[in-house]
């Protein structure tokens, strides 16, 4: 295990102009905010790396380098407490790697092969395949009429522990089925999609030159994805335009191949939920990631992303995850994956932040890792129970019996303000979450007619199918 210097550190007073990080952070310093929001809005204006939080005593893990560090102390930080001191050396030989990922995914499809469907979604920005599993009954006959969930991991390079959470969905997915009665019927009714390690060249960086490379490969100073999917890129002060920031948003919006990889596998797919996982901080995230935003079927979403948070123990055994917006329990996020989730391709998303300030980002595999993944099944077994639940689901068909894909769809609660619009997936099946009440459902696609219900949404799944006439 990697070691480090831990500075603890009392916020006093912040100010003076923005410092660029023109070098991988050399010292992991905490902080300790005695006004958390306007000290977590200073330290992004200096694009400091923000490792972690603590939301529980107000402190934030910081990587700085000595430019950062000296402004730091420039500008009335005390430091109270020195633990331990960053080197370079690569984290755990235990922990993936790119060719070990692939490696033990084409073995699980190997040994699996009725209920998996091994694929590359695309290729990274060195070329190297970007792996997902289906986890599905009769995978290879697999229709359109089941639902997706998606898991992915690793969207920052040093974030190792979130590749196994991705490998211990799968080897339990699969290990259950035919043995678990609800594990066989999610996999009979849904198509589970899992992407262990979707920044591959930056965790090759990782094991190759430095344990602490958050971003892409991208031109040897990277590009941090989870800041360049188009949705409100560089929209409320979320990422940084300089090239050698952790944050960095890239050029453009939507630049890089691994953010294309992710949206056009996300549009296919048209998963129902969907979870990114990250490390660390106990907390799950929902969007939006600019402050003062909710989001439009917030009822929905923030219940769902609470519940899954109480689903989830601490590290210390102490309490549960925390849930909230990147705003309320971080700071503003722009270009972010979720938020493109929700607001493009109509997903329920979530981040989880794995493991705790005291664990780090690459904690003792021998310690952590297997009390870390079996720690997050609760979260990940209550989403897909939560497939089960208050939801509409069916398909959409036009004068010939045949589906409708190109539908519109809106649902609105009866005498309510909740109002969801959705677009159906492939052949015109379409599932969506709500909570129990009566609700309204509307639909409507080119050349055709107009059609409504109103139907009641209890505590489980509701098909209702839906017929279109011609005008």
């Amino acid at each position: 295990m990697r070691s480090f210097i831990v500075l603890l550190l009392a916020f006093t007073v912040l100010s003076g102009r923005p410092v660029e990080a023109h070098s991988t952070g050399n010292r992991l310093v905490r902080v300790q905010l005695s006004d958390y929001r306007e000290g977590m809005k200073r330290i992004q204006s200096q694009s400091i790396d923000v490792a972690g939080v603590n939301l529980d005593t107000r402190e934030a893990d910081l990587l700085v380098n000595p430019t950062q560090s000296e402004w730091l102390s420039r500008n009335g930080f005390r430091f109270r407490e020195i633990l331990e001191k960053v080197d370079s050396s690569a984290p755990d030989t235990r922990y993936q790697n790119p060719t070990k990922i692939e490696s033990a995914l084409k073995q699980f499809a190997a040994a699996y092969p009725s209920i998996t469907k091994l694929v590359s979604i695309g290729k990274s920005l060195q070329g190297r395949d970007i792996w997902a599993i289906q986890i599905t009954e009769n995978a290879s006959k697999a229709t359109a009429s089941k639902p997706h969930v998606f898991f992915n991991s690793m969207h920052h390079a040093r974030e190792v522990m979130t590749s196994e959470v991705g490998l211990d969905i799968i080897d339990q997915l699969l290990q259950g089925y035919g043995k678990d009665a609800q594990i066989t019927q999610w996999l009979r009714n849904y198509v589970i999609d899992v992407v262990p390690m979707f920044n591959v060249d930056g965790n090759n960086l990782v094991w190759t030159s430095d344990s602490m490379w958050r971003k892409n490969a991208r031109g040897g100073y990277g590009v941090d994805i989870n800041r360049n999917y188009p949705f409100a890129w560089n929209s409320c002060r979320g990422s940084s335009g300089s090239r050698w920031a952790q944050d960095f948003r890239g050029d453009s919006a939507g630049s890089e191949p691994e953010t294309q990889v992710m949206m056009n596998f996300v549009s296919n797919i048209r998963p129902v939920f969907s979870i990114s996982y990250h490390s660390y901080s106990e907390i799950v995230i929902y969007p939006y990631g600019c402050a003062g935003q909710r989001t439009e079927t917030h009822e929905v979403v923030e219940k769902i992303g609470k519940e899954l948070a109480s689903k989830l123990m601490k590290d210390d055994g102490r309490g549960t995850y925390r849930a909230g917006t990147a705003p309320e329990l971080l700071y503003s996020v722009d270009g972010g994956d979720i938020d493109w989730h929700y607001a493009v391709a109509g997903v329920i998303p979530y981040v989880i932040e794995v493991n705790s300030t005291s664990q780090g980002f690459q904690p003792s595999y021998a310690q952590w890792r297997d009390k870390t993944v079996a720690g997050q099944r609760a979260g990940w077994k209550y989403l897909l129970s939560r497939m089960d639940g208050a939801s509409l689901y069916g398909q959409v068909r036009g004068p010939s019996g045949m589906g409708v894909q190109n539908a519109s769809l809106e649902v609105r609660s009866v005498g309510g303000t909740f109002k969801q619009k959705v677009r159906p997936a492939a052949e015109g099946f379409y599932t969506v979450i709500l909570n129990p009440g009566q609700y309204e459902i509307s639909v409507e696609a080119p050349g055709l007619k107009r059609s409504s219900k109103v139907v009641t949404v209890g505590e489980s799944r509701l098909r209702t199918d839906l017929s279109l006439t011609n005008l």
